[in-house]
């Protein structure tokens, strides 16, 4: 075999090895769910949800980031796990994305719906902390106010000691 094959095929296998990809679909409400540690209660602070927050969907708060979600309630997606970033995707295809930080000490990532928060996806991941960074697709045409839309979250997670929120792309502006 040829060098340069063998070394596709390498990379190839070191890239699945190193990520891991799981597909959600759950229920949720008032257009959001969060990723939290599963030592934090869920509670949400009253500040969570600023101007700032709701405009660039992502609210950020000690071991827990919000999402805020085009649909009311039926969300589906995809979350990916990273020992690296990777560069920020086409941007055409998505309409919206931003980026925060997690701190996750107990070695255990919940998706929790709203308002209840019950556990929809539960992830085992190193203790630390981590960078958020959330795709969204599908926002136009899906109305706010009905459960079902073709609204579609991809979430990249990789360890990462910045815990800022970033707007990569904001959508409607």
């Amino acid at each position: 075999m040829r060098p340069f094959i063998l070394l596709a095929l390498l990379k190839i296998f070191i890239f699945n090895t190193l990520t891991m990809t799981h597909q959600f679909d759950f229920f949720t409400q008032y257009n959001q769910f969060y990723i939290c540690d599963s030592d934090q209660s869920g509670d949400v602070p009253s500040d969570f949800w600023s101007e700032e927050a709701y405009d660039d969907r992502l609210g950020i708060a000690k071991g827990m980031i919000g999402i805020g979600t085009q649909s009311y309630g039926h969300i589906r997606g995809e979350v990916v796990l990273l020992q690296s970033p990777t560069e920020v995707e086409n941007s055409d295809r998505y309409d919206h994305i931003v980026e925060g930080g997690l701190n996750v000490q107990s070695g255990v990532l919940q998706f929790l719906t709203c308002p209840t928060s019950s556990i929809a996806l539960k992830l085992n991941i190193k203790p630390g902390t981590y960078r958020v960074r959330v795709y969204t697709s599908g926002i136009k045409g899906t109305d706010i106010d009905e459960d079902e839309g073709s609204d579609y979250y991809k979430i990249e997670i990789w360890p990462d000691s910045n815990l800022e929120r970033k707007v990569i792309k904001i959508y409607g502006k």
